[in-house]
């Protein structure tokens, strides 16, 4: 039986990847890049009851994940989540413009505990850039900037936004060897058939 993490302090992020998504199908994993800094915020929808003219009850549930990365990223790795297309041009030559349709992909990284030597792993499952194509180029900068992405993550077709293990507590070896290269719900689906809606 795995190992029981009882704390866990988030250090750094490692190992950053994604698996873009074509024609319904993931790709296999690529490297994100190196990235400096990750921070996310449910966004939350509410579902209120009124009763004559008063607020009676009030639930809220997870909606989407707004997350905001700044990393050094792979050319190739940008183009694909911004759209840019080499269609109709000569080779080397890409465009960006108004029929430009960045890609959907899976974002997975490994978040490291470096006190306890302990690492997690991180899924979200359904990514896409929430804005367009941006850049910033400074003059006699002392170093080279990270960009900063800003990507919304909604719920997969299993209404979940976000996964996460604990290498230390993970018996099949085969989810952590395959987390970054070929993330699914199938790979961690407690049956074969992927499981079925969690609240």
């Amino acid at each position: 039986m795995a190992t029981v993490v009882k704390e866990f302090d988030a250090i750094s992020i490692k190992n950053s990847s994604v698996q873009f998504i074509e024609n319904g199908t993931p790709s296999e994993g690529t490297k994100f890049g190196s990235v400096g800094t990750i921070s996310g915020e449910t966004t939350m929808k509410e579902l209120v009851k009124m009763v004559e003219g008063q607020e009676a009850k009030k639930r809220t549930k997870p909606e989407k994940h707004d997350l905001t990365v700044s990393a050094h990223v792979p050319v190739d790795v940008l183009r694909k989540i911004f759209g840019l297309s080499k269609e109709g041009l000569k080779p080397g030559v890409y465009s960006y413009g108004t029929e430009a349709k960045g890609l959907e992909f899976i974002y997975t990284a490994d978040v490291i505990d470096e006190f306890e030597d302990v690492t997690k792993l991180i899924a979200f499952p359904n990514c896409i850039s929430a804005t367009g194509f941006k850049f910033t180029v400074t003059n006699g900068a002392d170093q080279v900037a990270e960009m900063e992405l800003n990507l919304t993550a909604y719920p997969d077709e299993y209404s979940q936004l976000y996964y996460e293990a604990l290498s230390e507590e993970v018996d099949d070896s085969t989810v952590k060897t395959d987390w970054h290269k070929s993330f699914s719900r199938q790979l961690v689906a407690a049956t074969g058939g992927g499981g079925g809606v969690e609240g």
